[in-house]
């Protein structure tokens, strides 16, 4: 199973403040565990949303809103993605996470859709198409 690990942003994170040396030190320590363990599959830190962009879809009609956007605490600042066998590994795995902003922090766990959790629908054909992709994707890094 795949979740994808979401730490919410703050006032400070949307304010472009930059993470101490400790706490630089204290996830990469943490980091480095995860890949020994075999959980990790991406980690990353965001920009602010002042330097991003959302486009609305409503139909065939596409917006285009520039950032920065309200509520820091519904925006996302920085992700992991894990592999592990199960939601209470992923919960596990995150709290022994070094707290990765001062102060109340929230990290929200998702899981990611797997090919068979889309029945039917997803036909021979598109899996293939996926297939493609995946190994694709995976060549380039």
């Amino acid at each position: 199973m795949r979740f994808l690990v979401m730490v919410r942003a703050t006032d400070d994170t949307e304010a472009g403040a930059m993470p101490s040396e400790e706490l630089i030190t204290a996830m990469g320590n943490y980091n480095e565990e995860l890949v020994r363990a075999g959980v990790l599959l991406a980690a990353e830190g965001l920009q602010p949303s002042a330097r991003g962009a959302r486009v609305r879809f409503d139909g065939e009609r596409r917006d285009v809103i520039d950032g920065p956007f309200a509520e820091a605490r519904e925006l996302i600042a920085g992700f992991w993605l894990f592999q592990v066998r199960s939601l209470d590994e992923a919960i596990e795995w995150v709290k022994r996470a070094p707290n990765p902003c001062p102060g109340e922090c929230y990290i929200e766990i998702r899981q990611v859709f797997e090919a068979d959790d889309f029945g039917a629908e997803f036909t021979p054909e598109a899996r293939a198409q996926e297939e493609r992709m995946r190994a694709a994707v995976a060549a380039r890094q």
